[in-house]
């Protein structure tokens, strides 16, 4: 059980980091130029950049890390506006709250089982 709580919230972090990247690439669409598309590829991984970063602390330290995935739950919900549709939600921040709530739970596991 240690091990599916340890492993769970890392696969999720990953798999939500790859789904954000494969948002950006909608910055390849128009009729703009190869340089404004690369720059708003860049701008768009950004949210991309943000979580892979966390999920890199959370690998360390899963208390810290689950907290940072429960703030990006919440920065994704608001600036996203993903609290006005569930599918929204359920696709966009319901990954990051997830992810924060196992982490912390391997926190605790873990800790428990030491004592």
């Amino acid at each position: 059980m240690k091990d599916l709580l340890t492993w769970i919230p890392r696969i999720i972090g990953l798999l939500f980091t790859g789904f954000m990247i494969l948002f950006s690439l909608d910055a390849f669409s128009g009729d703009t130029s190869i340089a404004q598309k690369i720059l708003g590829f860049l701008l768009h991984l950004i949210p991309a950049f943000v979580v892979g970063g966390c999920l890199l602390l959370a690998w360390k330290y899963r208390l810290l890390g689950g907290v940072l995935f429960m703030v990006l739950g919440m920065v994704f919900t608001i600036y996203f506006s993903t609290y006005r549709t569930a599918s929204h939600f359920v696709s966009v921040s319901l990954p990051l709250f997830v992810a924060g709530i196992l982490f912390m739970v391997s926190q605790w596991n873990v800790v428990s089982t030491l004592t």
